[in-house]
């Protein structure tokens, strides 16, 4: 997988990501930005090389090195599919070291025609995620000189699926609405534990995946917003001191949406019952609204030129978009994104044990992080704004 330092500088852009968000219902992934940036990085000089390399949180000498073995390295994990696509417009003079970086089967032509090329661009949007997304973020025009675009799917089918059926929310904005529901009932605990942040007690529910790739459900406390959700919840993931596993939370309500009690049992064995919402989030994000965040300010200027590495002739940042989808349902998780600059037995049972019982209940907004499980890279994370309500709702696989 990606190199610890990479984990963490992805990681890290997540994080800061995550702490601009809107309280709307949202998805990203900063996994399929960075390389852009490296790439980007690498061709780059002056200010912008500078701002670049502080997004990236790693050296510009390293990035483009750094972005193309996390791509090779991603490509090569089940589950995860990622495409590169480089469009270049004849005329445009470009330099072979840093051509030369890129997978030659990579490259593509503008012809100028801003229809015609538009549609190519959307074809290999939808063609690398499977119909998922359907158009390029970015729409180019006659101005258009280059465009570099990465695709990131992902697909993992849980280990065990979970049970559809009805929830009524209890607490928070979906309090009296009949949910589409998901239940689960294990007697591994640990699935389940809560967090001490800053932004107050968090609730993290891991489902796991095949494949290595899991999913993290976060509830933090009512008050607590999507970006301070999300930010807890990718500092836990390198903190997991700071979490209580089930198996050792007290009795009583030891976080949000949890509730720990002693119950009578057939054997003994403990249990952990899971309640959530299935949901499908899509999201497009104009990165340059936040130039500062992924170190556009500068490389913005079109009154000059920023990558000399890239090419002789003066170049600009004209447009930085993401388009992204996630859905998770009974069976699994599933989602896409692309980055472009530019169920009880019968009889009377018997009681003669009694055993720990934990509920736990995804009924109001909650934020998620898909992950590599062992490397601890976030794949894409978001939050559950909203969620559809029992009878209106038809999940297929």
């Amino acid at each position: 997988m990606a190199s610890h330092g990479t984990v963490k500088a992805i990681n890290g852009l997540t994080t800061r990501w995550a702490a601009a968000l809107p309280h709307d219902g949202t998805v990203f992934a900063a996994a399929g930005v960075w390389p852009l940036l490296g790439l980007l990085a690498d061709g780059a000089a002056g200010p912008a090389r500078q701002e670049l390399s502080d997004a990236l949180g790693i050296p510009a000498d390293g990035a483009a090195t750094a972005a193309r073995d996390l791509l090779s390295t991603l490509r090569a994990t089940r589950g995860l599919s990622t495409a590169l696509g480089l469009w270049i417009r004849g005329t445009l003079p470009i330099e072979p070291a840093w051509l030369d970086q890129l997978p030659a089967d990579v490259h593509g032509q503008l012809t100028g025609d801003p229809i015609s090329d538009q549609l190519h661009l959307d074809a290999w949007a939808a063609k690398c995620t499977d119909g998922q997304i359907d158009a390029m973020p970015i729409t180019v025009n006659d101005k258009t000189l280059l465009v570099s675009a990465s695709a990131l799917t992902l697909r993992t089918d849980w280990i065990r699926p979970f049970t559809s059926g009805g929830m009524e929310a209890e607490t928070g904005p979906w309090r009296g609405k009949d949910l589409a529901g998901l239940h689960r009932t294990t007697s591994l605990l640990n699935r389940v534990g809560v967090a001490d942040t800053a932004a107050g007690p968090l609730t993290e529910l891991q489902i796991i995946g095949a494949h290595g790739i899991d999913v993290h459900l976060y509830l933090g406390t009512p008050e607590a917003t999507a970006g301070q959700v999300l930010t807890a919840a990718v500092g836990a993931l390198h903190n997991r001191r700071a979490t209580v596993p089930g198996d050792y939370l007290p009795y009583g309500t030891p976080g949000p949406g949890l509730s720990v009690t002693r119950v009578p049992s057939v054997d003994g064995e403990p249990t952990l019952h899971v309640s959530t919402v299935p949901f499908t989030v899509k999201a497009h994000h104009n990165l340059l609204n936040h130039p500062d965040l992924f170190g556009l300010r500068t490389a913005t200027d079109a009154s000059q030129g920023h990558f000399p590495g890239i090419s002789a002739r003066p170049l600009a940042v004209q447009a930085a978009a993401q388009a992204m989808t996630a859905t998770f349902g009974a069976r699994g998780f599933r989602s896409a994104a692309v980055t472009a600059f530019a169920m009880m037995a019968g009889g009377i049972p018997r009681y003669p044990f009694r055993a720990r019982e934990i509920s736990a209940r995804f009924d109001r907004p909650f934020g998620f992080l898909a992950l590599h499980r062992t490397s601890r890279l976030v794949l894409n994370a978001g939050w559950v704004a909203n969620s559809d309500t029992f009878e209106e709702t038809s999940w297929d696989w």
